[in-house]
């Protein structure tokens, strides 16, 4: 008997939401310009409003991803996307400083568990020989979906304005929800269209869920966790300046029109998407934590490229290539996350991503900082951003989540 497919439209489930969750995330970076404008917001102000996300969705992720891991993803997953989806909308009805703040704190408590809830769903529905493809493809995705929204938002700014652009948006998340609700079971064995064959592949996929070595705050504790979540935060930081204060950077530094920063915001995350696809599909024998390590070393040496050079093509594509060094690490953190959480997977995923999105906490207020007191002094910003991607390369020379130091074959003697 050939194994159902029925695995493969959970995946769907996942992409479509990682589409879905960057579009709502990614779009007020695009809108900024405008929000600025009509809210009267400087620069500090404004790296506040971005900010305000990164910390609630920081603040939200161990407590969601333990809902996950207790409740099951269908029943949280449902409920963030809903609450997410109305923040969304609500981005639109801000007034002042303080309401926008207080919306994107809320947006952001929204989203939080998304990505730890999704990587729990994937494990749970996917042979290990799939899992990190699927988690690959994933983050392809979320990069993507980021790349096509500063297009989407510019268009809707010129159409119905930013405010009307987020209703738009939020409704996107309602439809998925419906669907999810629809037709996505927690376990395989109570879908109907799971066969025998299918359920036998996923058969230690559903031990490895259930399979845990004490209580989660002890796994938590685990060195190996303290690692993977140093090193995710480190690429946060940097990454999370190509959705925040990067269509500044090109407006103001290299005198781009709005629609040639929408342009040109897109390859950066374009090509953070390919990274995130080439590295799921290294063979099985390609050590993961040296493909992290090399990637650390080579964005952090990008990033302090583009303080040398002046012509806004070689910049971008600079950038570019530093967002796809960044995300080569993406699934392989994610997949470590499983690797090591097993039972507690979602939580120590909703760990590592906790911190992660504590830099975009950080990374973009210490911007607007940055910027407001030195007039505008973007270098200094990026020569941060190559000193915290060299602590991320640190990281990965003691990281070794799956025992691939001990695993590589012994030379023999010629």
């Amino acid at each position: 008997m050939r194994p159902t497919r029925v695995r493969y439209g959970v995946v769907g489930f996942a992409l479509t939401l990682a589409i879905l969750a960057y579009i709502q995330r990614v779009a007020i970076s695009q809108a900024a310009g405008p929000i600025s404008a009509d809210l009267g917001l400087d620069k500090q102000q404004m790296g506040l409003v971005l900010g305000a996300f990164g910390l609630s969705y920081a603040l939200f992720e161990i407590p969601m991803g333990l809902l996950g891991d207790k409740l099951g993803v269908r029943r949280v997953l449902t409920q963030i996307v809903l609450l997410w989806s109305f923040f969304t909308a609500l981005t639109g009805a801000a007034w002042s400083l303080t309401s926008m703040w207080i919306i994107r704190f809320l947006f952001g408590a929204g989203e939080a568990g998304c990505f730890p809830n999704l990587t729990r769903m994937l494990s749970q529905w996917l042979p290990r020989s799939e899992r990190i493809r699927a988690q690959a493809l994933m983050w392809a995705f979320t990069r993507w979906g980021g790349a096509v929204t500063p297009p989407l938002v510019l268009v809707g700014i010129n159409l119905f304005g930013w405010r009307w652009s987020f209703v738009a948006f939020a409704m996107l998340g309602v439809v998925w929800a419906v669907f999810f609700l629809a037709f996505f079971k927690e376990n395989p064995a109570d879908h109907p269209k799971v066969n025998a064959a299918e359920l036998e592949l996923l058969k230690d996929s559903q031990a490895l869920v259930s399979h845990h070595e004490g209580g989660w705050t002890r796994i938590l504790l685990q060195p190996q966790v303290f690692l993977l979540i140093a090193q995710y935060f480190c690429w946060s930081y940097v990454w999370y300046f190509f959705v925040t204060w990067m269509p500044t950077f090109l407006a103001e530094e290299y005198q781009q029109s709005p629609a040639a920063v929408a342009g040109l915001a897109v390859l950066p995350l374009f090509l953070g998407g390919l990274g995130s696809l080439i590295s799921g599909a290294l063979p099985s024998w390609v050590p993961r934590r040296r493909v992290a390590l090399f990637a650390f070393i080579a964005l952090a040496a990008l990033m302090f490229a583009v303080t040398q050079v002046h012509n806004v093509g070689i910049v971008i594509m600079l950038l570019a290539l530093g967002s796809f060094s960044g995300d080569l690490t993406t699934p392989i953190s994610w997949n470590s996350c499983v690797e090591i959480g097993k039972r507690y997977t979602a939580t120590v995923a909703a760990a590592m991503n906790m911190f992660a999105n504590f830099s975009g906490f950080v990374a973009p207020v210490v911007g607007g900082i940055i910027l407001q007191r030195t007039g505008n002094n973007w270098n200094l910003m990026l020569y941060m951003m190559v000193g915290v991607a060299s602590v991320g390369a640190v990281c990965w020379l003691f990281l070794d989540p799956t025992g691939e130091r001990e695993a590589l074959p012994a030379r023999t003697p010629a």
